[in-house]
């Protein structure tokens, strides 16, 4: 394969002694919650070459991710979609004409208003979501459905769970200063992977060793890449955080190592949750987590002698069925040890509760009927195949209009998700930068911009910043943005709204005005602006968020501080502990699969670009040498894993840092990258998640064996 640089033909001119190159800021959109503060070159006004993460931001602090750092092979790919495509062939045959955008955009609106006269206006349902986490480009989409009364969009494939399980503890979503790891003592990774997933996470844990000798815990189900590089490594089954957890806590009070003083002051019922985790030893947490008894007592005692311990807690909990009591369940750590008192100690999952971005505009929140249904993003296999309770009791989806994301390949339930959108009745749009799996399903294919070539509002889940990412270069061919699409159909489908007629940058101020963050013109003097309250209000040490100011043991799950309740809520349990609902292992499938995050893809963005190509290489599964010797599997073979949901064929990686039992298949490879074009979501579940919805794609039992010969 040749260089990005000669297969792009952009880094030579980026190179070029005589180009002329200015240096713009800008932010990361992808799904990462580093939201990465950038320096790009930008060449001649028309390309861009290097892009690097900027120094000027203090989170970002200079260090940005390998794949961004290549952005150049993604913006300037050659086979990004340039045109309006009508389908000309099967459904998923890639057979597709060139239209121009008044044929495409004319169809669009004959076809949805022909389901709306013969369905009802709920029988479309428009879907995206974090392809870009630029408010205007992702949520502006919410605006047509609210006005059109079509089907409404509930997020379930991400965050919800783990969201839930922090803020049932604090009363918000919001933590220590994520820049305090640097301060700590003891920094834990727990519950994520961010060498691959948000690097700079490691940035600042590595200072903290650096300049204070601090060490580095890695808590996750398997020797990963942040593991490697952790001086105390903790390896879990999948799904029994709350178990260890459990057992360190007890530890905690049965050695002395609980501030008594600080949960009598800050915490809601201290005596309850001591007796309560009298039962919960080491041995029994052992037990069901599979981490030694010697380990647990180890990391309980490291966590309880060093005050500035800082919990980095991260989007694994949300993988699961069980994972908000998990993620509630090691959150209490810092409430047992008082932690939170302290430079460089507490917790820290996300910040959403600090931007209050009033999005009503973006939205159209005044159009907004609760009364038309919400549809569950995860379960679009079930609603789109006629599943009576996925569907509300109501008819079909007969049309969509798709942005900023790639079912085809990421939502769970595949075999579902391929039937539904194989229906010759299910007239489907696609608003995409690149041919995807879903886009070769599509009945229409619209060309989309990327973030350097349209002006959007950012935030970091990860940190404290707030920006704007403004336009740098034009889109190539006839590529429109998400909000010129929306523009463009609004008069044809006659959906009236403010919104449709402001510009991006319109919109951008109207935004931050709504929402006391001044304007557009001084946020972009600030280029990044950084929201991140006191220390005192950090580390909550004028008390938590709910309305007694305690941290809550006692979890009440009934009563979410956000979300409608759904799912066994009303069993889950509200002290800390294991919540035995994991889809765990039987004589039929003797094995659970995690389809963790890789490297160098982003779920399905950077799947097309050489360099990411190049390092992940075939879609494979990790296992354990043993299992593999049990099983006349070796290194290389391909394997087929099945459930109930469906199989999946790839190639059997054998690796020793993984317990028995497990298997792991890092990043969301194309179903065409699979042997046999089955990909690793044939094997993902779409249960609702208690108690407020979520997708357990971390959690599935499945069995293995050697692939059988073609």
């Amino acid at each position: 394969m040749p260089s990005a640089g000669r297969y792009f033909g952009v880094t030579n001119l980026a190179m070029n002694q005589h180009a002329k190159i200015e240096i713009r800021h800008s932010t990361c959109p992808h799904d990462c919650p580093s939201a990465c503060a950038l320096d790009v070159e930008v060449v001649e006004g028309r390309s861009i070459g290097r892009v690097r993460g900027s120094k000027k931001q203090t989170y970002t602090a200079g260090v940005v991710c390998a794949k961004v750092a290549r952005y150049a092979e993604r913006i300037h790919h050659p086979e990004r979609v340039m045109y309006p495509l009508r389908r000309t062939g099967a459904k998923g045959s890639g057979q597709f004409a060139r239209i121009s955008w008044d044929e495409a955009l004319d169809e669009i609106t004959d076809r949805f208003n022909q389901a709306e006269r013969e369905f009802g206006a709920e029988s479309i349902w428009p879907y995206y979501y974090a392809g870009t986490m630029g408010l205007v480009m992702r949520d502006g989409l919410n605006r047509l459905t609210h006005v059109k009364k079509y089907s409404r969009f509930y997020q379930t494939i991400c965050a919800n769970v783990a969201r839930i399980g922090f803020a049932i503890g604090t009363g918000k979503i919001a933590g220590v200063d994520p820049r305090e790891m640097a301060l700590s003592d003891l920094v834990v990774i727990w519950g994520t992977n961010p060498v691959n997933t948000q690097v700079n996470v490691m940035t600042h844990a590595a200072r903290a060793r650096k300049e204070r000798g601090a060490k580095i815990a890695a808590v996750d189900i398997y020797d990963n890449d942040t593991m490697k590089q952790a001086d105390i490594k903790i390896i879990l089954r999948p799904g029994t955080d709350g178990a260890f957890a459990c057992g360190v806590m007890h530890v905690l009070f049965r050695d002395g190592y609980a501030d008594r003083a600080y949960m009598d002051k800050y915490t809601d019922c201290p005596a309850e949750l001591e007796a309560h985790l009298k039962s919960r030893t080491p041995e029994w947490a052992s037990a069901i987590c599979g981490v030694p008894v010697s380990e647990i007592e180890a990391f309980a005692k490291a966590v309880g002698k060093t005050k500035r311990t800082f919990l980095r807690l991260g989007y694994g909990f949300t993988r699961s069925r069980n994972g908000a009591t998990q993620m509630h369940a090691a959150l209490c750590i810092p409430a047992v040890t008082g932690a939170w008192q302290y430079e460089g100690g507490g917790a820290f999952f996300n910040n959403f509760a600090l931007w209050h971005f009033n999005e009503s505009i973006i939205e159209g929140h005044d159009a907004i009927d609760k009364t038309i249904r919400a549809l569950d993003q995860s379960q679009i296999g079930r609603i789109l195949t006629g599943d009576a309770e996925a569907l509300h009791g109501k008819g079909p989806v007969k049309a969509m209009l798709i942005q900023n994301t790639n079912p085809m390949t990421v939502a769970p339930e595949q075999a579902l998700v391929r039937q539904g959108f194989a229906r010759e009745d299910l007239f489907v749009v696609v608003h995409e930068q690149f041919m995807t799996e879903t886009a070769e399903m599509a009945d229409i294919v619209l060309p989309a911009t990327m973030f350097m070539e349209h002006d959007d509002l950012y935030y970091g889940g990860g940190h404290q910043h707030i920006s704007v990412g403004p336009k740098l270069i034009d889109p190539p061919g006839e590529c429109r943005s998400n909000h010129e699409v929306l523009q463009a159909l609004a008069p044809r489908l006659r959906a009236k709204h403010p919104g449709f007629e402001m510009t991006p940058r319109e919109l951008i101020d109207a935004t931050l005005k709504l929402s006391n963050h001044g304007d557009i013109a001084g946020l972009e003097a600030d280029i990044w602006r950084d929201l991140q309250p006191d220390f005192r209000t950090s580390h909550y040490l004028d008390g938590f968020a709910h309305a007694d100011k305690k941290f809550h043991f006692k979890a009440d799950w009934a009563h979410p501080p956000f979300g409608q309740t759904m799912g066994d809520f009303d069993k889950m349990p509200d002290l800390p502990d294991h919540w035995a609902v994991i889809e765990d292992i039987d004589q039929a499938h003797p094995f659970r699969l995690a389809t963790s995050p890789s490297r160098s893809f982003l779920n399905t963005t950077f799947n097309e670009t050489p360099s990411s190509q190049a390092r992940e290489g075939r879609a494979s599964v990790m296992i354990h040498p043993l299992d593999a010797a049990a099983l006349d599997i070796s290194d290389g073979d391909a394997v087929t894993l099945g459930n109930g949901r469906g199989e999946t064929t790839l190639i059997a990686t054998l690796f020793e840092g993984v317990r028995r039992g497990v298997l792991i298949a890092e990043s969301v490879h194309p179903n065409k990258g699979h042997i046999g074009g089955r990909g690793i979501n044939m094997l993902t579940g779409a249960d609702t998640i208690a108690p407020i919805g979520g997708a357990a794609f971390h959690d599935n039992k499945v069995w293995i064996r050697k692939a059988a010969s073609a």
